[in-house]
């Protein structure tokens, strides 16, 4: 009588990679100016003379910054510009 072994079972185990973090985007010049002068306490009004734009421009600005860093309150948006050396 012959015993024969059978091949050890092999499992494989899908592995998980880590999340990958997505890029910080990045803010542009004009953004990182209207950032800096509302983290500095300026009303959008001041900013806005202060860059030479109107006041809906810098509004724009600002949301866009909302939006790219997921912030929603100027208390965030001034953390993030400290948060960024601005």
């Amino acid at each position: 009588m012959s015993l024969t072994l059978a091949a050890p079972m092999t499992v494989s185990v899908p592995t998980q990679s880590a999340p990958q973090e997505a890029p910080a985007p990045t803010l542009a010049p004009r953004e990182q100016e209207a950032l800096r002068h509302i983290a500095a306490g300026r009303t959008y009004l001041q900013t806005a003379r202060s860059m030479g734009l109107s006041k809906h421009t810098v509004d724009a600005y600002l949301r866009r910054i909302r939006v790219k860093l997921g912030i929603n309150t100027t208390a965030e948006m001034t953390r993030m510009a400290i948060a960024l050396g601005l």
